[in-house]
Parts: C-alpha cells; structure tokens; sequence
C-alpha cells in the first residue's frame, strides 16, 4: 500500500497479527491464545482478522468464525469505553431480564447488542453472569447492577454520561 509520503506503509496492528500467528503456528490448540492476543491487538475481532487467522494457522474461516461467536469473551464489533452484559440466563429472564433488555435497547438507541454510535456504551447479552441471586443482572465495566427493573436504566446509565 502506497502512502502519502511516497513510501510503503505497513500496518504496525497486521504486523504485530502475523508474530503472534508465527508465534503459534504449529502449535495445537492455537486457535484459542491467537484469538486472545488479537483481541487485544485490535480490540474486537473484524472478518478480516478471522481470515488472517485463518490463514496464518490453517484452519477454515467457518470454525475460527465458530470459535469467535460461540465464546462470550471475544466481539466481532468495537467496543465502546463502556462495556454492558446483561445477562439473559434462566434465572435472570424469569425475573425480568428481557425488559431490562428492552430498556437498554430503547435508552442506548440500539435494535440489538452492539455499539452506540458515540463509542461511549456496547451493548452485549449474554447467558450467565454467575449472580443468579441477584437476578436480573448486569455489569457494565466489571460492575455489577442486580435486582434490576428497567426504571433503574436511566440513572445507571446517567452515571456513566456524567463521568464523561
């Protein structure tokens, strides 16, 4: 790739990509370390960094894609500087959790989990917290909010905004 000096200009993220897969690459069991450290090269983990991976430890897109969706530490999207999982486990939905759920979608301008335009809050559901006494819960950051009821949103959210 051409830059505006005239000069090649090599993308420092890919490069830092290619040590760890060469770091890796016969080694079994790969996959899984490889995803880590290049989520925390790039943050998330975007198609193009699957296929790179892919490639790099000759493994189809198809199970890397498998591994990326199934495991609720890695994203296939940015994350914002606030990051909510709310859980939607049995325990939890019982008591509500698809209303917080609702309320999140509404107050945070999103159809589904994701990222808010702004980068400020992702939105990601996800199937045990692990506080199932506090049902419905939800952490933000590490934080954890339980006996939830959506009029709570709000303000929680507000917390973060005014950090800001």
């Amino acid at each position: 790739m051409s830059c505006s000096c005239g000069s090649t200009c090599v993308d420092p993220k890919a490069q830092e990509l290619q040590k760890v897969i060469e770091k890796y690459k016969n080694t079994k069991g790969a996959v899984i370390p490889v995803l880590h450290e290049a989520q925390e090269i790039y943050g998330y983990l975007p198609l193009q960094v699957q296929k790179t991976i892919a490639e790099g430890l000759d493994v189809s897109l198809a199970e890397i894609y498998g591994i990326v969706t199934f495991y609720t530490q890695f994203s296939i999207y940015p994350k914002g500087k606030y990051n909510i999982q709310l859980c939607l486990g049995t325990a939890c939905y019982v008591k509500g959790a698809g209303q917080i759920y609702d309320r999140l979608k509404q107050e945070l301008g999103l159809d589904k989990d994701g990222t808010t335009k702004d980068g400020l809050f992702s939105l990601e559901s996800c199937r045990c917290i692990g506080a199932c006494g506090l049902a419905p819960v939800m952490m933000i950051n590490g934080e954890v909010y339980g006996r939830l009821v959506p009029d709570d949103i709000p303000g929680i959210l507000q917390k973060y905004r005014d950090a800001e």
